[in-house]
């Protein structure tokens, strides 16, 4: 059963001033916002369409139209009276339940290609935090998950063949604004040296896991020795060689 839905908001600041300030005071401003936010829910296609309109100020919506109800309904005090205000006008009542097949019927196969059918895929990395003082060590690995559509995404991590359950963090899926979201999951535990760690994601863009694979790098000091002992070994080569052929043409 197909499901989905659409919403849209309108948002409008307030700027209230408050008494007169004082004699070269700077002026008291208070920032208020109001938010109408609309919503189309689909279910199984158009079988059965629900129209949601809030009202929402400073966070907290206070009345709401619901078209499975057919009324305004209030959600706090001062919403139950505009609830009652607007729910007596029967003129504007009409207009408001039309709003099911107005808004959301009518627009179902404009914004199902893009709402619902849409697919943008995933780009994947992964990195290294650098420590803080409250967490010393060589750092924490970062999975980013960047730019992928619709929201639904599965993240996780592994250290070898072994799915790390534990110690995992994750960030809420943020909207990019571009129609497009993302995601970061931290895992808390230091890497190790000589294992390797993979961040597979699956989501339905992709017909198979995406995943990104990483190791800690070797360590310079030793990878310098190496070098040393390396290029000591290769000399003494040579040097052996070359005592060699000495020999032989002193024979």
């Amino acid at each position: 059963m197909g499901r989905g839905a659409a919403a849209g908001a309108l948002l409008v600041a307030l700027v209230v001033l408050g008494a007169p300030p004082a004699a070269g005071a700077e002026p008291l401003i208070g920032v208020f916002q109001e938010m109408v936010q609309s919503e189309c829910h689909f279910i199984n296609c158009t079988e059965r369409v629900r129209f949601v309109k809030r009202f929402i100020y400073n966070r907290e919506q206070y009345v709401h139209f619901d078209s499975d109800v057919g009324h305004f309904v209030g959600d706090t005090p001062y919403g139950e009276e505009v609830a009652r205000y607007w729910n007596s006008d029967p003129e504007w009542m009409e207009h408001r339940r039309g709003a099911v097949d107005r808004h959301c019927r009518h627009n179902y196969e404009l914004s199902t290609p893009f709402l619902m059918e849409r697919r943008v895929p995933p780009t994947v990395s992964i990195s290294l935090v650098p420590p803080s003082s409250s967490q010393p060590g060589p750092g924490r690995l970062l999975c980013s998950v960047m730019d992928f559509y619709p929201a639904a995404i599965q993240v996780r991590w592994f250290q070898g063949q072994q799915e790390l359950s534990e110690h995992v963090v994750a960030t809420d899926v943020v909207p990019n604004g571009d129609w497009t979201y993302q995601l970061r999951v931290l895992l808390e535990t230091p890497p190790r040296r000589g294992l390797s760690y993979s961040c597979p994601v699956e989501h339905v863009s992709l017909e198979q896991p995406l995943s990104r694979h990483w190791e800690m790098p070797p360590d310079a000091a030793r990878s310098k020795m190496l070098t040393g002992i390396g290029g000591f070994v290769l000399g003494l080569v040579f040097l052996a060689l070359g005592l060699g052929f000495y020999v032989r043409k002193k024979v």
